[in-house]
């Protein structure tokens, strides 16, 4: 028999893997200036200190750190993730389990509670990681419409009563990929409706401590009063992508199920990740990181929208408070996926927008990334993506 007719599992139908993972493909040139992905910016990534770390922790505690660990958590990391975390949601946590990066949460959840043909409600737009994940589990993603507050309570409570969803999955911070946040009146309601309607959220935050203006809000998680929302936070935004450390948080119960489920999946996030992290915290490292990296970024978001200003009416794009990303919708009957090859002909990248929404659709919009790219470099690629956008729209 040749291996080319060998068949796969049912889930994998339809499924083609990362549209972004695709488009890195196709960008993969030295002089590609890419707004496609979410890379936090190289001098972002403290790769000294981590380095210092790591030959500490090893050798304190090598021995422990290079064997198999639990799979609840490197136990020193868990001592000093707990105070983190419940301050960085606001309340109280029973159960904290980390995890390797925010979207093995994601994954968690859906092992734990998905069955084939479960409804999940998202964001309309949503992040095509997330979605891709629902669909393995052979899930339904359905889109909830959302304006420039975040979801609508109205459309989300229809969606509720028709849908009867599993889950709810929602970014309040600096949505990805619109840049939007959730009002906090939103927040409070989103809480209630998960209680009265028996839906599990995932809050999931990882942009939470980029923001450049505007004040903090409350997390969902926060005026949760029945154990019905789920916090998936993570530190690859603010230290590392590439050490794959995060953490979720929610009903003991479910958190239960989730280390079971993770048992299987990687047996236990690497300690020695862990142990760097824990050292972020325990030194008290991040604050001053984190203002480093909020004002490079604040600087590349205005260099951004200031690029963008130049585009006549019928352009449209958000205005973020924080995060990595800007949303644009063009001109109704422009094609952002066909655009894109243009794009690249002139050294810079985008992500289509209709990769983001779970019925596709919405060809004329797309996503920016402003955090990967140096001023100068903003600076030339949005003009040259302008040259692609106005030709193609006149």
């Amino acid at each position: 028999m040749n291996i080319e007719e060998l068949s796969f599992a049912e889930r994998f139908n339809g499924i083609s893997g990362s549209a972004i993972r695709e488009i890195f493909k196709l960008i993969a040139r030295p002089d590609m200036i890419s707004f496609a992905g979410g890379n936090p910016s190289p001098s972002a990534l403290p790769d000294e200190t981590a380095a210092e770390i790591s030959r500490q922790v090893l050798e304190k505690d090598g021995k422990r750190i290079l064997q198999y660990g639990a799979t609840e958590g490197y136990p020193p990391f868990l001592e000093s993730l707990k105070p983190y975390a419940e301050a960085t949601v606001g309340c109280e946590l029973p159960s904290v389990l980390p995890t390797s990066g925010s979207t093995q949460g994601m994954d968690l959840l859906c092992k734990a509670l998905i069955n084939p043909g479960d409804v999940i409600l998202v964001e309309n737009p949503s992040f095509i990681g997330n979605l891709q994940c629902m669909r393995l589990y052979q899930a339904r993603p359905v889109g909830v419409e959302s304006d420039d507050d975040g979801l609508i309570p109205e459309a989300l409570e229809e969606a509720i009563r028709f849908h009867h969803p599993r889950i709810l999955y929602v970014i309040p911070n600096f949505q990805n990929p619109t840049g939007r946040t959730l009002s906090v009146e939103r927040r409070r309601v989103i809480a209630e409706m998960a209680s009265r309607y028996g839906v599990i959220v995932a809050e999931d935050d990882p942009y939470r401590d980029l923001r450049y203006c505007g004040q903090d809000l409350p997390s969902i998680k926060s005026f949760d009063r029945d154990g019905w929302v789920v916090f998936l936070g993570s530190f690859s935004k603010i230290v590392s992508p590439g050490l794959r450390v995060g953490y979720m948080a929610g009903h003991p119960a479910l958190i239960r199920k989730c280390v079971i489920g993770k048992q299987s999946s990687d047996l236990h996030t690497p300690n020695l990740n862990q142990a760097v992290i824990d050292q972020f915290l325990r030194r008290n490292l991040l604050p001053d990181h984190i203002l480093k990296i909020r004002k490079e970024y604040s600087v590349q978001l205005q260099a951004m929208l200031k690029e963008l200003e130049a585009l006549p009416e019928g352009f449209r794009f958000t205005r973020p408070e924080g995060g990595l990303f800007i949303w644009m919708e063009c001109p109704e009957g422009m094609d952002c996926l066909k655009l894109l090859q243009q794009a690249v002909e002139k050294r810079v990248a985008y992500v289509p927008g209709t990769h983001f929404y779970p019925e596709g659709g919405h060809l004329n919009t797309l996503r920016l990334n402003f955090s990967n790219s140096s001023v100068d470099q903003i600076h030339s690629g949005m003009q040259a993506l302008r040259e692609v956008l106005l030709q193609a729209c006149c």
